[in-house]
């Protein structure tokens, strides 16, 4: 089991990333791993999840979110690593061993590292640490407050490791390695001087001069331009050092290509295609240098992909931009694979046509054929080294014969889609661009408006507007061009306005630029089938779809869906956060429900009806003791394939994935008038709410009953009550669970159901003893509930109904009654040998012991006790185990036995 802080955060175990789920409970465990071994209070974790500030229910919330943690860490095997997620009053403590945590081992690494005598320890110690590394720190957590200025810390803390790293091989002479190592930490913080000091050595000690000179004026200006302010000492210093030759240059020393393209010394001056520089662009550090990385190998190829309106093309730009200096020459093409006029864009002939031009052919000594003209061009860039920007490609066959020939020449291409043809025949990297965090978005409507002065007198609405934007850029663009065309509105009114989900993908429109338009373009360019799918999974109610689910909203075989959903994900209309699960980015949403608006009612009814079975199974397959608490509807759609559900361990495991579907499912089937799927998909949940009880159930159990009350269902609203009144009486809310419990046997005996009548006076007798009011009438309840068990030849909830009985009469010292209501259970006809019926009966031999040892019978009592404890050991039943041991401790058999 590995924590991870050092990129995305998560849960690695032997058997595959542990399904988080949302930005809360990342948060909530970065908070926790931040701290590790140590008592965090409830307010912190807040703090942590809601840095804008706590809404009303955050208290509740947060607990919900630590429960389904702790879920998560005992299903991924937590116990076996030592890892605990315990509460210390107000308080939560993870306890774990520190060395299964990224950020400690980084830590560690580097400090026995700079305690290394020999500099090739240092530097395998060093790169051990970096290593650890998997992107920006804290990601997939919130972007502000405590755990943003803990992600800063830690990133301080890596670009510090690298400088280390750098000063080791300088130690050894390596210095072109020192110069790779920097150079890619420069292109992604250009203004943090101590890097370009040393990448400045570094270049001028490998034989770099002009290279290293160059850094210096390029941070210069950026300093100037920037913040206004002249290089610091140490950039000075490091200048000064290289134009009085402090040091001899070593120019036999071979220099690696670093993380941005620096050029030997170009022959002549030459083309230069590209388009202006993107305006206001902001943020996108971690994508440039990941551009910068992918560029500095030979025969660079980097697809820079991502979602339509996410701003590929502004990365690829602003990057080549701050690049050009150090090519030969740059070529621009845009091939508008996505293009809202029908055409396929240009041929790859004409495109090297004008590439030809721009480098110097005349337009009579160019070739006829698509063939020799792909060779000319790669005459004319072999021994040079070329920038070329491919922008807007759909196909990678478009892209391959525009790549320049030479070793140290880079293409960017942007696409919509992954072209992971040219992964394969080119070796390209992919550099994911998506969609923009808080801050960055906050930057861009400031960059966009000038700095609009109503962005600061109302910070509450533009912290609005960006969240309605979702982070896209080209929403974003669009937000701000009418923010500047209306200077008389305030932004709460744009803010007001955006909100109306019926008109957001309409108001994100301008002239012929928007999100929809942008949206339909990337559409336009896939399969059938996958435009089919994506107009389906706007009736999604969840915030996810795994391929069963697609499968049954398409009318279509799981395997088929599977295709469709990776085709949707490789046009970035989709994403892929875990392993098989699919969710959309809220303005695609938007555009999905309205795509799919005007067709066939069915695929809402289809999910609802694949939810219904595949939960129906997966509560026989937790509790396959139990008898089924519903049927399917009468009026049930075809069943289109579900999930493997092999044990026990799988079934909650899918419960636990598709909580948050499963209750947005509930509740767009009781909008739509589906009440019959809407309170079957409560009561279905029962395996998995009666093992995290406390894990706020509240709002779907209301919706359930609001559902079967509707539907005038007595069958259903009494076990919808039960199940509710079940969940307040573990709440702690007796009042309100009474109001159910009380209802509920009455409505199973209108409904004929004796099992649910009994479970029901069972809740009922638990929550009456527990409210105080223990008396015959509690007791009544659970005799009353035995008999009709018996009746109906319903094993388990008999044996439910004498456990709690015993229970009764050992409260009340009545310890001859527990003898015979035990000898009952413990005997009763039908009882398995696997499942709960054994569970139950141990609990029975546990109350059995405890009335024995009080008639003073401490021989009979140890005899019982020991049984009930070797069997709960051997089942691996742990509530049997401990509360045999502690009445075990009461006779003082474990002493005197010496066992």
């Amino acid at each position: 089991m590995e924590f991870r802080l050092l990129g995305t955060v998560g849960v690695a175990t032997e058997s595959g990333e542990l399904p988080l789920g949302p930005a809360k409970r990342r948060s909530l465990l970065a908070a926790l791993l931040l701290r590790p071994n140590t008592a965090v209070p409830l307010g912190q974790l807040i703090d942590a999840l809601w840095p804008e500030g706590p809404p009303a229910r955050a208290r509740t919330v947060a607990q919900g979110h630590v429960s389904r943690l702790r879920a998560l860490l005992a299903q991924g095997g937590a116990d076996e690593w030592g890892v605990r997620l315990v509460t210390r009053g107000d308080a939560y403590v993870l306890e774990m061993p520190e060395s299964l945590l990224d950020a400690h081992r980084f830590e560690e690494l580097v400090r026995l590292a700079h305690d290394q005598r020999s500099p090739d320890d240092a530097a395998a110690l060093l790169r051990e640490a970096l290593a650890l590394w998997r992107g920006p720190a804290l990601v997939g957590a919130a972007t502000a407050g405590p755990l943003r200025v803990a992600a800063d810390g830690l990133e301080e803390a890596r670009l510090a490791a690298v400088e280390q790293l750098a000063r080791t091989y300088g130690e050894f002479g390596d210095h072109g390695r020192a110069a790779s190592v920097l150079h890619a930490e420069a292109v992604a913080h250009p203004m943090r001087e101590s890097l370009a000091a040393a990448l400045m050595r570094a270049l001028y000690r490998s034989g770099r001069q002009s290279d290293a000179i160059d850094q210096y004026h390029r941070t210069r200006t950026l300093l100037a331009d920037e913040l206004g302010v002249d290089p610091g000492t140490a950039l000075r210093e490091a200048y000064a050092e290289i134009l009085a030759g402090d040091g001899v240059p070593r120019s036999g020393a071979a220099a690696e290509p670093v993380a941005g393209p620096v050029a030997a010394e170009p022959v002549a001056a030459g083309p230069d295609l590209l388009p202006r520089p993107p305006r206001g662009f902001v943020g996108r550090d971690r994508e440039l240098a990941a551009i910068g990385e992918a560029a500095r190998r030979e025969h660079a190829v980097v697809v820079i992909t991502g979602p339509a309106g996410a701003g590929k093309t502004a990365a690829a730009l602003h990057w080549a931009h701050a690049a050009r200096s150090g090519y030969d020459g740059v070529l621009f093409a845009d091939l508008r694979g996505f293009s809202d006029d029908g055409e396929s864009g240009p041929e790859p002939a004409d495109v090297l046509r004008e590439f030809l031009l721009a480098l110097g052919v005349p337009a009579r000594e160019l070739p006829d054929t698509p063939g020799a003209l792909a060779a000319a061009y790669r005459t004319r860039t072999e021994h040079r080294r070329h920038l070329v920007v491919l922008d807007n490609a759909r196909t990678a066959a478009q892209v391959r014969p525009l790549l320049p020939a030479g070793p140290g020449s880079a293409a960017l291409v942007t696409s919509r889609l992954r072209l992971d043809g040219l992964a394969v025949s080119e070796l390209a990297r992919t550099v994911g661009v998506d969609v923009l965090d808080g801050a960055a978005s906050a930057a861009l409507l400031a960059a966009a408006t000038g700095a609009d002065a109503r962005f600061t007198a109302e910070p509450a609405a533009a912290v609005r507007l960006a969240e309605l934007c979702a982070g896209l850029p080209l929403a974003l663009r669009v937000v701000a061009a009418r923010v500047n065309a209306r200077p008389q509105w305030p932004l709460s009114a744009f803010a007001d306005e955006l909100a109306d989900e019926q008109r957001r993908l309409a108001l994100l429109d301008v002239d012929d630029t928007g999100v929809a338009a942008a949206l339909r373009l990337t559409l336009c360019a896939l399969p059938d089938d996958a435009r089919l799918l994506f107009e389906r999974l706007g009736a999604l109610p969840g915030p996810d779809v795994d391929r069963y689910a697609a499968a049954a909203l398409a009318a279509t075989s799981p395997a088929d869906a599977a295709a469709a959903l990776s085709r949707l994900a490789d046009a970035h209309l989709l994403t892929e956060p875990v392993p098989g699960r699919f969710a959309m980015h809220d303005l695609v949403r938007l555009y999905a429900r309205e795509a799919g608006r005007d067709g066939e009612p069915e695929p809402l009814v289809r999910l609802l009806d694949h939810y219904v079975r595949t939960a129906l199974r997966a509560a026989g397959t937790a509790e396959p003791d139990d008898r089924p608490c519903c049927v399917l509807p009468a009026d049930v759609r075809a069943d289109h394939g579900g999930p493997p559900l092999p044990g026990r361990a799988a079934a909650l495991a899918w419960y636990a994935a598709q909580r948050e579907n499963l209750a947005a499912a509930a509740g767009a089937a009781h909008a739509a008038g589906l009440d019959d799927r809407a309170w079957r998909l409560v009561v279905l949940q029962w395996p998995y709410i009666v093992g995290y009880v406390r894990d706020d159930w509240v709002p779907l159990l209301a919706t359930g009953l609001a559902a079967a009350v509707r539907l005038g269902d007595p069958d259903a609203e009494s076990r919808v009550r039960a199940l509710y009144g079940w969940v307040l009486t573990e709440e702690g809310r007796l009042v309100q669970a009474l109001e159910h419990l009380e209802r509920a046997p009455g409505l199973a005996a209108r409904a004929g159901d004796p099992s649910s009548e009994a479970t029901a006076l069972v809740n009922l007798a638990v929550a009456l003893d527990r409210s105080g009011r223990p008396g015959a009438e509690a007791l009544a309840h659970v005799v009353r509930a035995a008999e009709l068990a018996r009746s109906c030849g319903d094993v388990l909830t008999e044996l439910l109904a004498l456990e709690h009985r015993a229970r009764q009469l050992l409260a009340r010292a009545d310890h001859e009654a527990v003898l015979d209501c035990t000898e009952r259970g413990l005997t009763v006809p039908g009882a398995a040998d696997e499942g709960l019926a054994p569970l139950r009966q141990i609990l029975l031999r546990v109350s059995r012991g405890a009335a024995l040892h009080a008639l003073g019978r401490p021989a009979e009592a140890a005899d019982c006790l020991r049984a009930a404890r070797d069997d709960a050991a051997e089942r691996g039943f742990e509530k049997g185990v401990r509360e045999a041991k502690a009445q075990l401790k009461r006779v003082g058999s474990e002493t005197a036995t010496g066992r």
